[in-house]
């Protein structure tokens, strides 16, 4: 058993969905993981990679990506690319990805690092992730790694296509996975379990 099926495995009572499962266990971690931290990336915590960023813990990313319920033929936004470890697994679980990052090295890490994997289905982007990329909008989905504050920008949801789902941890003092759904012409937020992610920084332009 790899180390990636033995994560996915750990994971297995706290996640229902087993594409995601499946995704996770073919997915190898330390690949995505600084070379003096490898020997930590099954565990689950989230670790740091570079430009004040982190690679979310496994348990949170899985959790992500078993909310935005992803179909094969779905286009996702990615915002936050960091290691570029969430838009692999998106990746194999949607039909495209476009992938957005401020920070210009860790967006040709990850493309290195995802490029090298064989995966070809993302498309990756520099920039303020609070604009999205309207230009590719409508998203079936919308995965913001990222705390964005007291409330999701309302470019990211208005790039929401028809039955998108949008997650994001959400708050001030505290953050909370939130999952946004559009319903016809409106927007149902739930609020869901505490998380901890690094902030949603916008750029100027």
């Amino acid at each position: 058993m790899t180390k990636a099926s033995a994560l996915a495995d750990f994971l297995r009572p706290a996640i229902r969905s087993e594409r995601v499962l499946a995704a996770i266990a073919s997915v190898p971690r330390e690949r995505f993981v600084p070379a003096g931290d490898r020997d930590r990336a099954y565990e689950n915590v989230a670790l740091p990679i570079g430009s004040g960023q982190t690679i979310s813990q496994p348990l949170v990313v899985a959790r992500m990506l078993e909310l935005l319920e992803l179909r094969e033929s779905d286009r996702v936004l990615d915002v936050g690319t960091g290691s570029g470890y969430h838009a692999a697994l998106l990746a194999l679980l949607a039909g495209e990805v476009w992938t957005i990052e401020r920070h210009d090295e860790l967006s040709a890490e990850a493309e290195l690092t995802i490029r090298g994997l064989g995966i070809e289905n993302v498309a990756f982007a520099i920039g303020d992730g609070s604009h999205g990329l309207p230009d590719h909008a409508p998203f079936d989905a919308i995965n913001v790694a990222a705390a964005t504050g007291a409330s999701v920008p309302e470019a990211l949801q208005d790039q929401l296509g028809r039955s998108g789902r949008l997650v994001a941890p959400v708050g001030v003092d505290g953050q909370h996975l939130t999952l946004i759904r559009r319903l016809g012409a409106r927007l149902e937020a739930t609020t869901l379990e505490p998380v901890r992610f690094v902030p949603l920084i916008v750029r100027d332009e």
